[in-house]
């Protein structure tokens, strides 16, 4: 952690940030598209049970 002093004399404490991985145009995004398909079934299941209760 990196701590610097300001005029007035109070403390200032900035974090120490990780590493950005820089991912290139053609990389799969497994996780992202199982969510979207799970998101999706969830969607029609809850549209099916709201049109089954009406």
């Amino acid at each position: 952690m990196q701590v610097t002093q300001e005029d007035g004399g109070k403390l200032n404490a900035f974090a120490r940030e990780p590493r950005m991985v820089v991912m290139e145009k053609g990389e799969a995004n497994g996780p992202s598209r199982l969510l979207l398909i799970g998101g999706v079934v969830l969607v029609v299941l809850l549209v099916a049970v709201a049109a089954g209760i009406s």
